[in-house]
């Protein structure tokens, strides 16, 4: 049988092209087999192994099967032989003698293309595979991705596949990705993507085909208690509070909810400058009778004749960094201190952390060396006996400000502390603000409501302790008639239940 297989190679091989073919599908399917076994023992995951193995090897093996009839053709077209004569020249008579099977040749080159058809079967079959895992996302297009494959690792969807929220279910959505893969092939090859990447991404589909396959209105919580720690940059690194009961809701019956516009019922759709999705031109919503009754925004009046058409409200229309989030530096350092990473005990950090982080670092490796040698020089020279007690603190401190800096600083593709920012809260215009605001208004003049504690009550602003208002204020409480006010509406809405 080897020998009936090494004949027809033997054979195959007519001109160099022919030669060429067979050495690369030969030497392709044999190093793709060791690949592979490799891969099955654990020794080999590196995601540009995985290129090689899926993506070059059986690319390889193709053209070298396209090459060995172009060499066929070529030989027969330089000696004016015909294709029997050919074969008796290149073939021992007896590969050719027809039996029931018909001849060897036949046979050999059938059982060939059957193997053949297996192996590229089975070769796209794991390349589809291979780059529908998230390492491959993230990691293949190092210098592009690597600021998205750094945030999705420390995200709260990190086990949650990529391709389950950029590509979604189905043949269409499969191959409508692939073919924009091609084009950002090009892009990273050529040097012809933006930096930093532009937001929004308008390929993505619905979230009703994608987030609502785990996160269905159905399932929401009615309230959801948020405790928001902030420190200042004092001395003391003084600790004060905000503290919301979301009334997160599912949208069906529950007009104050934040997601109120999830229901179908609700639908909202609007316009906004440049498809930004972050200034509204208008905003409508449905109404029971199916017409839409519309909010335009006073600011942006000379713009509605020319946003006729809108865009549905979505969740990643709010929920805009889900998974791939940059940190605010001053959100982000408040959050270390409430986690214990940041000690509290050493005076000045917040101040001194800030200002570290926002030095303006060239590259990754200088932020790195730059924010510890910020922090330990400050406290050697200020608190020389401090440094030495809390050297373990300080040591801490700096090393959750380097984690901080890799993950939010990637000077290679340009992003910087806010070249993403969430549309969450109400930091930098955001949150409901674009369109629930004095500027939005209808045809009778009223706008959309936009009252606070139309989606959250307030139990603590800037405050020493976390739960302030929901007690009883205190008769030289300077404050007393707010609190009260707010101690009422958190009762009246069922969170005093």
């Amino acid at each position: 049988m080897t020998g009936r297989f090494t004949n027809l190679l033997r054979g195959l091989s007519a001109h160099w092209l022919g030669k060429l073919g067979v050495a690369l599908v030969t030497s392709s399917f044999l190093i793709f087999i060791f690949l592979e076994l490799l891969r099955l023992l654990g020794l080999l995951e590196n995601a540009y192994a995985g290129l090689i193995t899926y993506m070059t090897l059986p690319l390889l093996f193709i053209i070298g099967l396209i090459l060995i009839p172009i060499g066929w053709w070529r030989t027969l077209k330089r000696t004016g032989l015909s294709s029997r004569q050919l074969l008796e020249r290149r073939f021992p008579a007896r590969e050719l003698e027809a039996n029931i099977y018909g001849s060897g040749v036949v046979g050999s080159i059938l059982l060939l293309t059957v193997l053949n058809l297996i192996f590229l079967g089975g070769g796209s079959a794991r390349m589809l595979h291979f780059m529908d895992g998230a390492e491959f996302c993230g990691t293949a297009c190092h210098s592009v991705m690597n600021p998205e494959w750094v945030t999705y690792q420390a995200s709260p969807h990190a086990h949650v596949d990529c391709v389950e929220c950029h590509v979604g279910e189905g043949a269409g959505a499969l191959i409508n990705a692939k073919l924009n893969g091609l084009w950002q092939v090009v892009s990273a090859t050529f040097d012809l993507y933006e930096r930093p990447i532009p937001t929004p991404v308008h390929q993505l589909r619905p979230a009703r085909e994608t987030c609502e396959k785990c996160h269905w209105p159905e399932k929401f919580y009615g309230d959801r208690l948020k405790v928001i720690p902030q420190f200042a940059a004092d001395e003391s690194n003084t600790a004060s509070y905000s503290t919301l009961n979301l009334k997160v809701g599912s949208g069906s019956g529950e007009s104050g909810a934040i997601h109120w516009h999830v229901a179908e019922e609700n639908s909202v759709r609007y316009a906004s400058v440049e498809d930004e999705r972050e200034e509204m031109i208008w905003v409508e919503w449905l109404q029971e009778d199916g017409s839409w009754h519309r909010y335009e925004n006073q600011r942006r009046l000379g713009e509605v004749s020319g946003h006729e058409d809108g865009r549905l409200l979505d969740c990643v229309d709010c929920h805009n960094r889900a998974t791939h989030i940059y940190e605010d530096p001053d959100a982000g350092l408040d959050e270390r201190f409430a986690a214990g990473e940041l000690d509290s005990d050493l005076p000045w950090l917040k101040r001194e952390a800030l200002g570290a982080i926002l030095s303006g670092w060239a590259s990754k490796e200088a932020a790195q060396e730059g924010v510890a040698n910020a922090l330990t020089g400050f406290y050697r020279a200020e608190y020389p006996e401090l440094a030495i007690s809390k050297m373990a603190s300080i040591d801490r401190a700096v090393e959750s400000l380097q984690g901080m800096v890799a993950r939010n600083l990637h000077p290679g593709m340009n992003i910087t502390w806010g070249a993403y920012k969430s549309h969450l809260g109400h930091t930098a215009n955001g949150g409901c603000f674009p369109c629930p605001n004095e500027k939005m208004v209808d045809e009778n003049g009223p706008a959309i409501r936009h009252h606070c504690t139309l989606f959250h009550s307030i139990l603590a602003h800037d405050s020493s302790g976390p739960l302030p208002y929901p007690q009883p204020p205190g008769e030289k409480d300077p404050a007393r008639e707010q609190g009260e006010d707010l101690r009422r509406e958190f009762l009246k809405s069922g969170g005093g239940d």
